[in-house]
């Protein structure tokens, strides 16, 4: 199988890396730091592993991100969509987003469709959402409110899951979101909560799950709550129709689709 993992320079990303290294799958490997990317393309056991430096942060590296990625290859059997931001030193993006929604929400959105040519029906798009979901603002969505951290962090992950649900309807490719746990013991955490957190692999596990197994072959379009350690309902507004549609249509204005 061949695997793009965004954000594979630490926590989840490079243990699901690792994972799908020692079995031998192609795992192409996504960060912002070519160091770490060599260094993590070390410790997980290939030094000859794809690398892609890009902040996903701008709109514009994402696309060239993709556009890479599409030049050296003719196919892509998953896309594990984990990287994912809480705090920043600043919380606007040269494109006038906040980071949150720019990374978590936007950023994989543009990936996911730019890469959607190389996958066919038997391709799988497992995006990372969050046990914390909260009703997503027009506003907030545009850059022009002003949130703390874990409003927005909150928001950028149900409008993830919400686009997911939607995209389900629309592409061949099975599509997920899944809550890999809570309060996992990435940077991330550590970082914004100040705690250790929770065995890690217990997000990479997961995502390796939903990567291959067959528990996730016909779950398109479904929400996994590994809090619970089973598929369930996402915040209400997922499975709404009508706001799913207002959302993607408001980011593909806000993108330039």
């Amino acid at each position: 199988m061949k695997i793009l993992i965004t954000g594979a320079t630490d926590g989840i990303g490079m243990e699901t890396a690792r994972m799908l290294n020692k079995e031998g799958h192609e795992v192409l490997l996504h960060g912002r730091s070519g160091e770490k990317l060599a260094d993590v393309a070390k410790k997980i056991g290939n030094e000859n592993a794809e690398q892609y430096v890009s902040d996903l942060s701008q709109m514009a590296n994402v696309r060239s991100f993709a556009a890479a990625v599409k030049e050296k290859h003719g196919h892509l059997d998953v896309l594990i969509n984990n990287a994912g931001v809480y705090t920043a030193s600043s919380e606007k993006t040269e494109d006038g987003l906040d980071i949150r929604f720019a990374v978590n929400t936007m950023a994989p959105y543009i990936l996911t469709n730019e890469l959607l040519p190389l996958m066919d029906e038997t391709g799988r798009i497992v995006n990372l959402s969050s046990a914390a979901q909260k009703p997503v603002e027009e506003k907030a969505l545009a850059g022009q409110a002003e949130l703390q951290d874990g409003e927005a962090y909150a928001q950028s992950k149900l409008a993830l899951t919400m686009w997911t649900v939607e995209l389900s309807n629309r592409i061949d490719p099975v599509i997920v979101a899944v809550n890999p746990g809570s309060l996992l013991g990435s940077k991330m955490v550590k970082t914004a909560f100040g705690v250790e957190g929770n065995d890690i692999t217990i997000g990479a596990n997961i995502l390796y799950q939903a990567a291959l197994s067959d528990t996730f072959a016909d779950a398109s379009g479904k929400y996994f709550d590994n809090d619970s350690g089973d598929f369930g309902d996402p915040h209400s507004d997922a499975l709404d129709q009508e706001k799913r549609t207002a959302l993607i249509k408001q980011m593909d204005g806000l993108i330039g689709k």
